[in-house]
């Protein structure tokens, strides 16, 4: 007899407002309730709080709700500084104490590294900067509103493709900030508003940046508005007409300075959004690898030599490697222009063997990394052959970091500092470093 599929029927979502204590914070930020053991992640709950919230999704492990009502509040709770805080993506942690915050990312690095790693081991104190005023690079949104004919201009609303309206942003540097509310007003002044793609902002220490993306060529008198609106304000102005090309058409490049050194960068490559966080990065960093005037160092995930050319400085050669060609040819001029000429730089696929590399033929005796949030995954099984004494791992992805820490462990390192870096306050993104040393 011949049977035939019948798809189970969906169980009907519950909706109806339910009340909740909150036991824990997730390694999100989100609040977390347990209802015959299934875990309840509610965005916007803190610990110990009493709330009413609404299902949105509910899964065989796990349910998601909306916080409808605070009914008993946390003593650690406050008043979010942000007018667009409860509709804006951006900062989903402006409802904790800054203090507050930083323990919570502190125990989820230490949680992290215990879980997965296997490690436990007393935190050095974290790298911190300004709760506000920090960010020096934004993308603004930009859309014609078909409905009202409206240009809507600001940040994505929470798990949405909606724009908020925005004018004024207190994390963005004040400079910056200030540029917001005039941008909006020219753009709304231009023709054809529906080929405007994006804004970018970008502060360098001696020009601020503005990039407009625009799907088709903007009008003359369009284009003349914002060049004369760029040289009011001294910014540089750069159009991107595609999303690969950049056009300079009014102002000089940018550069950032620290540790002794400049470091000149086009508005797409990557920097660090929190200067006064990197910088101490940076100096944490040279600390823990105790470098000496004898040392050869590998700088993995280069980029555009934020580690590498003050590293150069304080030793006597550095190799950076970096799997984008543009970013190798970038740190280079980098160091031409900074005089340094004990720095080379070499592009190479991290995620396979390198032992075959010229730069891999002589061991190092200090190397860092700095990858992104897929970790280091392939090169990371490789560093005890490169024979480094000691290992500087700087993440922006706790989970990854404790991945990668279990390989170093094998290969005989023992980890011997781990801290946190809070380069982005008001969220639950953290980043970390840790020093791996092998007697």
């Amino acid at each position: 007899m011949a049977r035939f599929f019948q798809p189970k029927k969906k169980t009907q979502l519950n909706t109806k407002h339910q009340s909740l204590t909150i036991e824990k914070l997730d390694h999100h930020g989100a609040g977390m309730a347990y209802q015959n053991n299934k875990p309840i992640f509610i965005e916007g709950a803190l610990p110990g709080e009493q709330v009413l919230a609404q299902l949105t999704e509910s899964k065989s492990k796990f349910a998601r709700a909306k916080l409808i009502k605070i009914q008993q509040p946390s003593q650690q709770r406050i008043e979010p500084f942000c007018a667009h805080y409860h509709e804006c993506g951006g900062c989903n942690m402006q409802h904790l104490s800054s203090a507050a915050q930083q323990e919570y990312k502190q125990q989820t690095l230490s949680q992290l590294m215990s879980k997965f790693a296997g490690q436990s081991i007393e935190l050095d104190a974290p790298i911190l900067g300004d709760s506000q005023s920090y960010r020096r690079r934004a993308r603004v949104s930009i859309k014609l509103n078909k409905k009202t004919r409206q240009l809507e201009f600001g940040f994505r609303k929470k798990n949405s493709q909606d724009i908020v309206n925005v004018t004024h942003c207190p994390v963005l540097d004040t400079e910056l900030d200030a540029l917001l509310a005039a941008l909006y007003s020219l753009l709304r002044g231009f023709s054809n508003q529906e080929n405007i793609g994006h804004l970018e902002l970008v502060k360098g220490d001696n020009t601020n940046v503005i990039v407009l993306r625009h799907l088709k060529p903007l009008k003359a008198q369009d284009q003349q508005a914002l060049e004369d609106f760029s040289q009011q304000q001294g910014a540089a102005l750069y159009l991107m007409p595609e999303s690969d090309q950049l056009n300079r058409v009014v102002g000089e490049s940018a550069h950032y300075r620290e540790a002794g050194v400049t470091i000149p960068f086009e508005p797409n490559n990557f920097i660090q959004v929190n200067q006064k966080v990197n910088q101490a990065m940076v100096q944490q960093a040279i600390t823990w690898l105790e470098l000496t005037a004898q040392d050869r160092v590998l700088d993995l995930f280069c980029g555009l030599g934020n580690f590498s050319l003050p590293i150069a400085k304080q030793v006597m050669s550095v190799v950076g490697v970096e799997g984008v060609d543009v970013m190798v040819e970038k740190a280079a001029s980098n160091a031409q222009f900074n005089q340094i000429d004990n720095a080379s730089f070499y592009q190479a696929n991290l995620e396979q063997d390198v032992s075959g590399q010229l730069w891999a033929a002589e061991k190092f005796d200090k190397i860092l990394l700095d990858p992104a949030r897929a970790g280091a995954s392939g090169i990371i099984e490789q560093i005890s052959a490169l024979g480094a004494s000691r290992v500087v791992y700087v993440s922006c992805n706790p989970a990854t970091l404790a991945r990668d820490s279990q390989s170093l462990l094998s290969q005989g390192y023992r980890l011997q500092k781990l801290g946190m870096l809070d380069m982005f306050p008001h969220t639950s993104h953290l980043e970390s470093m840790a020093l791996f040393v092998k007697d």
